[in-house]
């Protein structure tokens, strides 16, 4: 029985990329002009730039293949990032769609192997501060030139070592930094890949960025500023509802009225982002 279905999954896999290879590659002046058609809203143009980006998938999803979840599903899971990315894909930014789309490709597969592999899916915040030890394990890596420890990696964050323990013993890739915590085997490096160089990353923050400036665009220009203030777009600082007064002349409780206003405003198109963040 196992034996037939193993078969049936490698024959279904076979006709799957002999489909894809039928469909041409594109050239960069291509992919800018379907870009322009898709925001006119032209669907063909959307699925002709999704077809000739299958193969970028199945390139991708071989670096998430395990014995655990068949590489088919590992693929489709990617081909729901492909399709997303094709619809916010902007000819405006002049760079690949290949560079942009893999972060998306990525995000849809690991978000999809961390709930199918997960026996309790971890909270949104726990799974954020899952992937700042990660970061943080690799940045330590390169500046100390070795593999760093539980409370070296704890210190950086300003954690305590046991929670730090505790959120690796809860993900089910890995469990310890070193060998001599008593957490399960495994290592970091086991988790996730090394971002700390990542260019698609870098190009959906900055898209990101832009979009959210975009976003406020919906505000008056006092709500926009003080959500600016409020929330480190200017040098990284959270400015407080007094400093922010004293700056706009106004009291502290109309800054706090004013930015009440905004959020409720935002959130009447909060889908416009909603995609960007880790269900």
């Amino acid at each position: 029985m196992k034996a037939r279905k193993a078969t049936r999954s490698e024959d279904s896999l076979k006709a799957y990329f002999q489909q894809i290879k039928t469909t041409p590659l594109l050239s960069f002046e291509e992919e800018l002009d379907l870009s322009r058609r898709i925001m006119q809203g032209d669907e063909l143009a959307r699925e002709k730039l999704i077809k000739a980006n299958l193969r970028l998938v199945v390139k991708i999803a071989k670096a998430y293949a395990s014995t655990d979840v068949s590489f088919l599903d590992i693929v489709q899971e990617g081909n729901l990032g492909l399709i997303k990315a094709a619809s916010k894909y902007d000819y405006r930014r002049n760079v690949r769609f290949s560079t942009y789309a893999a972060w998306w490709i990525k995000q849809s597969i690991v978000r999809a192997l961390s709930n199918k592999r997960r026996v309790i899916r971890l909270p949104h915040r726990k799974e954020e501060a899952l992937k700042k030890i990660q970061k943080t394990y690799y940045t330590l890596t390169q500046r100390l030139q070795q593999k760093p420890t539980v409370d070296q990696v704890a210190r950086e964050l300003g954690m305590a070592a046991e929670e730090v323990g505790s959120l690796l013993n809860a993900s089910s890739a890995i469990a310890s930094l070193d060998s001599d915590e008593n957490f399960e085997s495994g290592t970091l490096m086991d988790m996730c890949e090394d971002y700390t160089y990542d260019p698609d990353s870098e190009l959906i923050k900055k898209s990101m960025h832009e979009d959210t400036m975009r976003f406020l665009e919906h505000l008056m220009e006092k709500e926009r500023q003080i959500l600016l203030y409020r929330f480190s777009f200017y040098g990284g600082k959270k400015y407080t509802l007094k400093s922010i007064g004293e700056r706009m002349g106004i009291s502290p409780e109309t800054v706090r009225q004013i930015e009440m206003r905004a959020i409720r405003k935002l959130r009447e198109h909060a889908d416009e982002l909603r995609e960007y963040v880790y269900q």
